[in-house]
């Protein structure tokens, strides 16, 4: 778990420290080029380093582990800041199509200079997202971070609008054309919206303690039901925080065994479910095979 605390806060610090880089040469390239697509694109890099920061913060108190007031931990701020990036990514990209429509309907585009070295600025902001985004994207296969998912594909949804602003100045210098960029900038903002939405129902799903994924829960009740000295379960429940799965069954075990043997079995499949899903927390009652239930118990799930 440790290691991918570790994984994910090195993401969140890549993040803010590529977005300081890229504000810094934005600024520069902007006064060079006085494009408003580069100036477009030194905005959209401004609010990345404002919810990179918002990202690294949720991580890092995400990762604090549970105490007396949070007794399953604090995963949970994964899911709200992931809720908050998906949100931000919305409206930005209504922002940039908004933008973009406008600039395609104008008749009155902005005169360009220092093209080449705007393009050199834009080519190197996309090197260093590229490679951020790449490390993101490995850190989140490994830790399941929302939050680090989300801050990726913000990213990666930087890279059309800076190919558009490249695009744009090469056009400006060579065709005298100045809104190539506003048909990237909308396709960019297209898929922004659609990846926005599906961070945002994660999240949401995860808030709203929906069950873990169906193949995680089929998994589970594999093992289960193949488990050495276990002859049935029942009650097998789910849910999701942040990268952790919460996973609490009842399992039914030989009655004339001894309490020091049925533990025993139930923490041998307690350790069997952790290695296959190790990020998981695993609760596991015992009760005896054919018991009737009390009147009084709740109905089983």
């Amino acid at each position: 778990m440790r290691d991918k605390t570790t994984l994910n806060l090195s993401a969140g610090i890549a993040s803010v420290a590529v977005a300081f880089v890229l504000v810094g040469l934005k600024l520069w390239a902007l006064g060079e080029t006085h494009a408003l697509s580069v100036a477009a694109s030194l905005a959209d890099s401004a609010m990345d380093m404002m919810v990179s920061l918002g990202g690294l913060a949720a991580i890092a108190y995400a990762a604090r582990p549970a105490d007396e007031d949070h007794a399953y931990g604090h995963t949970s701020a994964e899911d709200l800041a992931a809720l908050g990036q998906s949100l931000f990514i919305l409206i930005s990209a209504g922002v940039i199509s908004w933008a973009a429509v406008g600039r395609l309907l104008s008749d009155a585009p902005s005169e360009l200079s220092g093209q080449g070295r705007g393009m050199m600025v834009m080519a190197a902001s996309i090197a260093l997202t590229l490679g951020l985004v790449l490390w993101q994207r490995r850190v989140a296969r490994r830790t399941g971070s929302r939050v680090v998912r989300a801050d990726s594909l913000h990213y990666l949804g930087d890279l059309l609008p800076n190919i558009g602003a490249i695009l744009s100045l090469w056009a400006s210098a060579t065709f005298g054309l100045g809104q190539v960029d506003s048909v990237v900038a909308l396709g960019a903002a297209a898929m922004l919206a659609v990846g926005a939405v599906r961070i945002f129902k994660g999240a949401w799903d995860a808030l709203m303690d929906r069950a873990a994924p169906e193949e995680v829960v089929a998994g589970i009740e594999a093992i289960v039901a193949g488990f050495p000295g276990v002859h049935g379960f029942h009650d097998l429940k789910t849910r999701t925080a942040g990268s952790k799965t919460f996973v609490t069954v009842h399992i039914e075990l030989d009655g004339t065994k001894t309490l020091n043997e049925t533990h025993a079995t139930a923490a041998a499949l307690r350790r069997a479910i952790l290695r296959a899903y190790p990020d998981s927390d695993v609760m596991i009652h015992q009760d005896p095979v054919g018991v009737t239930p009390h009147p009084e118990d709740p109905s089983r799930q």
